[in-house]
C-alpha cells in the first residue's frame, strides 16, 4: 500500500486533476470529502467522460466524471483479498481506508512490484472480463 495518495475535492476542475496526475506521475486521483473517499478519477474517466464528450476541462468538475461508488479495502485487508476485489470489480486501483478515512492506495503496479505471484491472477482476469481503470 502506498500512503501518499494524491487527492482532489469533488469541486476541483478536471484540468486541476489532470495537472496533478501529470505532476505526480500517477494514473488516478482519489476524490475525497474531508478524508473520506467518495470517488476516483482515472485517466480513462478523463478521456471517456470529458475529452470524448468535448467538455471544457477547466469547467468540468471531478464530481462530474469520477467513478463512484468507490470500492475500498480496509487497512488490514491482505494483498490476496485486495487482488480479489480488484478482479471482481474489474479495477486496477483500490483506495485503502481506516474506518471511513483514506489511508492509502493499492494499484496493479504495486502488486507487480511487490507480489508478482498475484499478477497472473490479474492478467487472466483482464483477458477474460476486460479490465478497466
Amino acid at each position: 500500500m502506498r500512503s501518499d495518495v494524491k487527492t482532489a475535492r469533488p469541486d476541483s476542475s478536471v484540468l486541476e486533476v489532470v495537472e496533478d496526475m501529470n505532476r505526480y506521475g500517477v494514473g488516478s486521483i482519489v476524490v475525497v470529502q474531508g478524508r473520506r473517499p467518495v470517488g476516483i478519477v482515472t485517466e480513462e474517466d478523463v478521456l471517456r467522460k470529458c475529452v470524448e464528450r468535448c467538455l471544457d476541462p477547466s469547467r468540468c468538475k471531478a464530481k462530474d466524471i469520477m467513478t463512484t461508488p468507490t470500492v475500498t479495502a480496509k487497512e488490514d485487508t491482505s494483498l490476496e483479498e485486495a487482488t480479489s476485489l480488484m478482479v471482481t470489480h474489474r479495477i486496477r486501483r483500490i483506495p485503502v481506508v481506516r474506518g471511513a478515512e483514506l489511508v492509502g492506495i493499492i494499484t496493479a503496479t504495486d502488486l507487480i512490484e511487490n507480489k508478482p505471484s498475484l499478477v497472473q491472477r490479474l492478467g487472466k482476469s483482464a483477458k477474460t472480463v476486460g479490465m478497466r481503470e
